[in-house]
């Protein structure tokens, strides 16, 4: 598995073969971190992001509530 999402994974995600229409198609399903490479042209996505981003959002602790303490009088 490569560290990069393949050209023809991001054809098939974004549904288009055009660099610039499939970087908007990408920004506008989340993937903030997708760029243009300025070399070569192509989209850039990492895996990792890739998945964090379809996994979701990580589930929040639940709150930690202090027991209330009472003040000493002095």
């Amino acid at each position: 598995m490569t560290i990069l999402m393949t050209d023809q994974e991001l054809i098939d995600l974004t549904s288009y073969q055009w660099p610039s229409k499939q970087l908007a198609a990408l920004k506008k399903q989340g993937f903030f971190r997708a760029r243009i490479n300025e070399r070569t042209g192509r989209v850039l996505l990492e895996r990792e992001h890739y998945t964090a981003v379809c996994s979701g959002p990580l589930p929040t602790p639940a709150p930690k509530v202090r027991p209330p303490t009472l003040r000493r009088v002095a």
